[in-house]
């Protein structure tokens, strides 16, 4: 039995850069989307009206259960269809992904004052004759079909919702109960659906053994991302990363709040080793100060440049791979000709949503804002040495001010009980990490 499995699209944006603070200091930690579950990723290119349009998703089961369906604007031709590369989707999803960093205090008695850390995817295989004759009969037209690398695609249009139900229905797809306005809703709009399924002979004979993205592009005004589909048979709140790619600035959503997630904060040194659970948990924090009602925004810079840099930028090879089509061409050897400036702004938004909070499509517009912005997190690593001026006695009396303030942030934050941070910053590490800084034995010995 075949189901339609949560599906977005959309038409795309457009999207230059203002000088920040250096952060001078160390990337030890990111929180990509491999944290969440349910997470589909979409990277959006546009400028002007034209889009393209890369899809991933995190589909576990039989290949033979996968159909992905996605209305778009317009019929596309084969040509405008390809299969894309997994690796780069997940080297964007590196490279902007929330991050965080570890600062080191100096020595209080060598510098003048302690220096403070910068804030800042078709359907089965049926006989063509058959399948028109059917699809007709019911106000279903087959607009196009054809194999692109391992996969079966159509591309469908449909006079009422009703007569597309009947119709995917007689082709083994059972359809969850409320997609009837849904699919009503895009018909209204001129809609196509693009509908894709895996031919397992094709992915056998090229060998891989995941489902690798759909990339599509086509020319529209309409800037949206169709997220309802994924909705109708959710089991619960999905996750949607979607990684804009333009030339001018950054990108926002016009009918939903696009909110910039806290950042800058320093937190206790122990979330260290808790940062996938530290960002989750601040995630769904924000999430419920919004009531899941809000976009957020992780990520808006220039391609060209980053700092700190969770992964190396993309080169304009692969931007271009991804659909960047603005960039120079490639020569015969592969390599840019001539000089290769990036001339990319990238936009990471991540939204959980459901039907009943999101009842409507994302639509964005694109912004002339390229201010830098990273989700970004701070660890502050005491100075441990002798310290033994005055200065140095200040800076530990200090630390305890600054611990209790890193605990209330933390539990800000997250919503974890303040007293269970106060105690594992006092206890991680063994004394040695305590607010104070002193070492175990200078409480028998004294200083």
């Amino acid at each position: 039995m075949k189901y339609l499995t949560g599906c977005v699209l959309a038409l795309l944006v457009t999207l230059s850069a203002s000088s920040a603070l250096a952060f001078c200091g160390f990337y030890v930690a990111k929180a990509d989307t491999r944290l969440f579950n349910q997470a589909s990723k979409v990277v959006l290119v546009r400028n002007d009206d034209k889009t393209v349009i890369t899809m991933a998703n995190d589909f576990k089961g039989d290949p033979k259960e996968f159909a992905l369906v996605v209305p778009v604007p317009t019929v596309l031709e084969k040509g405008q269809i390809r299969v894309g590369d997994r690796a780069l989707v997940e080297r964007l999803d590196a490279y902007t992904a929330p991050r965080l960093v570890e600062y080191f205090d100096p020595d209080p008695c060598a510098m003048p004052r302690a220096v403070e850390a910068p804030s800042s995817g078709v359907l089965l295989s049926m006989r063509k004759d058959l399948a028109f004759d059917r699809a007709r009969s019911l106000g279903v037209t087959i607009e196009a079909q054809y194999t692109v690398g391992e996969y079966d695609i159509l591309i469908l249009s449909a006079r009422e919702s009703a007569g597309l139900e009947t119709w995917l229905r007689d082709n083994g797809y059972r359809l969850p109960a409320g997609v009837s306005p849904v699919l009503g809703s895009y018909l209204k709009q001129g809609m196509k659906f693009f509908v894709a399924r895996v031919n397992l002979k094709e992915q056998a004979k090229l060998g891989f053994t995941y489902l690798r993205p759909l990339q599509m592009a086509f020319e529209s005004p309409k800037f949206m991302l169709p997220i309802r589909l994924g909705t109708v048979n959710a089991d619960g709140p999905q996750e949607l990363f979607v990684f804009a790619l333009t030339r001018k600035g950054r990108v926002e959503t016009t009918n939903y709040r696009t909110v910039r997630l806290p950042t800058g904060m320093e937190l206790p040194a122990y979330v260290k080793e808790e940062f996938p659970n530290f960002y989750r948990a601040m995630f769904a924090e924000q999430v419920k100060k919004e009531d899941m009602r809000a976009v957020f925004l992780e990520y808006a810079w220039d391609m060209s440049w980053c700092d700190p840099c969770a992964a190396d930028p993309l080169s304009p090879e692969e931007l271009r791979k991804l659909g960047v089509f603005w960039l120079p061409e490639t020569g015969p050897s592969g390599r840019v000709r001539g000089p290769a400036p990036v001339e990319t702004f990238v936009t990471r938004l991540h939204v959980r949503y459901d039907a009943t909070r999101f009842p409507d499509d994302l639509v964005f517009q694109e912004t002339a804002d390229r201010t830098n912005y990273q989700g970004r997190y701070v660890l502050r690593n005491a100075f441990t040495g002798e310290a033994s001026c005055d200065a140095g006695r200040r800076y530990r009396e200090s630390l305890r001010a600054r611990a209790e303030q890193e605990a209330a942030t933390l539990a800000s934050l997250t919503g974890w009980p303040i007293e269970d941070i106060r105690r594992r910053i006092g206890t991680v590490g063994g004394e040695s990490s305590k607010p104070d800084g002193r070492k175990w034995w200078r409480k028998l010995f004294g200083d």
